[in-house]
């Protein structure tokens, strides 16, 4: 009797992928626990020596990162392999880490959007209280210049994350293009370093 092997092959890719998506969650599970208790001991560790305009200026980086890779998170998800076959063709450089981030499209905008930008969210409203804190400590014309503080920042996260998911999916190639040219200088960096 003839088996036919094409079940057993759909069989093992399933099982390949089911291993796959174990290890990228186990993995994602560790890189969340590193970046958040990175993010929030740097911000915890600057804002105990600061002043309250200097805790706000750490409260509007830690909220422009979660922007910049939500901005990242839509780009990767948006963007056409298209290009980027003509750019690799050329030899562009990044062309080839562009590509390979649009075929890991879900796993990048997953690590951009709900690692970074998640965490960015948790640390931010933390550091909120942080000055919250730190306004109630001083007079009264200070907790005013605190409210007005938080409010920008809220204003800030709404309309940036708004306005850069406009751009991410107008401008997806470019971003791409240019996310991954770090990716190449760097893998540049260590194929030098193995020759050496």
């Amino acid at each position: 009797m003839h088996n036919d092997p094409e079940p057993r092959s759909k069989g093992q890719r399933k099982k390949n992928k089911k291993q796959s998506n174990l290890r990228w969650i186990i993995m994602i599970f560790f890189v969340t626990i590193a970046v958040s208790s990175t993010i929030s001991y740097l911000s915890s560790v600057i804002m105990e020596h600061a002043g309250l305009v200097e805790a706000f200026i750490v409260l509007l980086l830690i909220v422009l990162l979660g922007v910049v890779f939500d901005i990242i998170g839509v780009a990767v998800m948006s963007a056409s392999e298209k290009p980027f076959h003509s750019m690799a063709a050329k030899k562009v450089p990044g062309a080839t880490e562009a590509l390979s981030l649009l075929r890991n499209a879900e796993k990048v905008s997953s690590f951009c959007n709900d690692v970074v930008g998640d965490i960015c969210g948790v640390v931010s409203g933390s550091a909120s209280a942080i000055i919250a804190v730190m306004a109630l400590r001083h007079p009264s014309s200070d907790a005013v210049k605190q409210l007005i503080m938080s409010a920008i920042v809220a204003g800030i996260t709404i309309a940036g994350k708004a306005f850069g998911k406009n751009i991410a999916m107008n401008r997806s190639t470019q971003i791409v293009h240019f996310v991954s040219k770090p990716i190449y200088y760097i893998k540049s960096l260590f194929r030098i370093g193995k020759h050496k």
